[in-house]
């Protein structure tokens, strides 16, 4: 049902095939409030034989009431709620090609807002924020999009914070990792119970 929008490949990682398995519980140096949040075991995305991330998300998924905003796919997630966490043991990079430092980082719930500043940056407004989870421990409060964006540029350490593509899968859920287009790599997976799609590596230049 959804349709990507791809741009030219550049990081030469992404040519290799990208596979996934379990990576196991989740980091042993998290908060422990955090930690009892996650799935037991987590997500594991390697680029050849290098582990690119991994990725443990929450056991049960935030609700709120739904949001009448069009063009997302996950409306009962409120704004800001934390997801889970993601490590990069190098060198990784968000969406928007930004270099990601290697670490831990919190991710959050956000919907690029409908400005005319992102046009044609997806189809559906729902992404995964980063923050470096050392500055972002509170995980049972919800961020307010400004809150978010600010403490995401330390993750980006530039003007615009670091995102992840996602987006509710409707049909045809498949848990794994594919690629789409030239550079997408898309893992399914669950958030709670929540069928959702990742766009793990790639890059769209908007």
């Amino acid at each position: 049902m959804r349709k990507l929008l791809f741009a030219p490949l550049v990081f030469a990682s992404f040519l290799l095939a990208h596979t996934m398995e379990p990576a196991g519980p989740p980091p042993s140096d998290l908060n422990p409030a955090i930690t009892s949040t996650l799935q037991k075991d987590g997500i594991k995305v390697l680029d050849g034989k290098k582990v690119w991330c991994e990725l443990w998300f929450v056991s049960t998924a935030p609700s709120g009431p739904k949001s009448s905003e069009e063009a997302v796919t996950l409306p009962t997630i409120p704004q800001g709620a934390f997801l889970g966490v993601i490590r990069f043991p190098e060198r990784g990079a968000d969406r928007r090609g930004q270099s990601i430092k290697p670490g831990v980082y919190t991710l959050r719930y956000g919907n690029y807002p409908q400005n005319g500043d992102h046009q044609g940056v997806e189809p559906q407004r729902d992404f995964l924020v980063l923050s470096p989870v050392a500055d972002d421990q509170d995980v049972k409060k919800n961020l307010s999009f400004d809150a978010l964006v600010a403490l995401s540029r330390k993750a980006s350490a530039t003007p615009h914070p670091a995102v992840m593509s996602m987006w509710r899968v409707e049909s045809d859920f498949k848990p794994g990792i594919s690629q789409q287009g030239e550079s997408d790599w898309v893992v399914q997976t669950k958030v709670g119970d929540l069928p959702v799609a990742i766009v793990v590596a790639g890059k769209n230049t908007h």
